[in-house]
């Protein structure tokens, strides 16, 4: 069971099945699975321009959702569900993507910039404040050539895992869920030391 104090995950990714399990999409995949492990069945919301499903109940009650905007109106969608559910930005948990981070790396940050990522500046923009909680996924960069790398880099967010690549992927997602559904007011700074420490080599393949 996700933790009282986080009261609306995002997952971050592009609507459409031509970009489903998608790098850019990373953060739909990890909200899927918690759905999954929790029995829980995502429907259209065009109030909050996304789909949404429940988790827990009563106090315990954490909502997901994944906006049906592209990735850079992410915000409309993200500061609908915020107005419509009364939730505080402290109450909220982004999933993203990040080329700056080698795949299997997983950074989480209380507040900051946009990085570039277009979703996220997309909710700093709608919700008018860079402090709200956001955990990257490392998707890798297509090359280490900047020049190379610029041309690359829509093929790359948009193209698939390999195999390999997919297999770290769900051990990444297995310690995200792990790490979120453990949460409390009070470990906030231990959950994120061990998700930024985290390393692929240490889960038991």
């Amino acid at each position: 069971m996700v933790s009282d104090e986080l009261k609306l995950l995002v997952g971050l990714g592009n609507p459409g099945d031509e970009y489903m399990k998608t790098r850019h999409n990373v953060g739909f995949m990890v909200l899927e699975e918690i759905a999954r492990q929790n029995n829980c069945t995502f429907r259209e919301n065009k109030k909050l321009y996304g789909k949404t499903c429940e988790i827990g109940s009563g106090l315990n009650k954490t909502r997901l959702l994944m906006p049906n905007t592209y990735m850079n109106e992410s915000g409309k969608s993200v500061r609908s569900a915020k107005d419509w559910f009364n939730f505080e930005n402290d109450q909220l948990l982004v999933l993203v993507d990040d080329m700056d981070l080698p795949l299997g790396k997983i950074r989480v940050r209380s507040q900051g910039g946009s990085g570039g990522h277009n979703g996220l500046k997309s909710i700093i923009n709608h919700l008018g404040t860079t402090e709200f909680k956001r955990l990257k996924i490392g998707i890798g960069a297509p090359s280490d050539i900047q020049k190379e790398r610029k041309s690359k880099t829509v093929s790359h967010v948009l193209g698939r895992f390999s195999k390999e690549e997919y297999e770290i992927i769900n051990f990444i997602i297995k310690e995200v869920m792990n790490c979120i559904e453990s949460i409390t007011q009070n470990n906030w700074e231990k959950i994120t030391t061990r998700l930024n420490s985290y390393k692929p080599e240490n889960s038991q393949l």
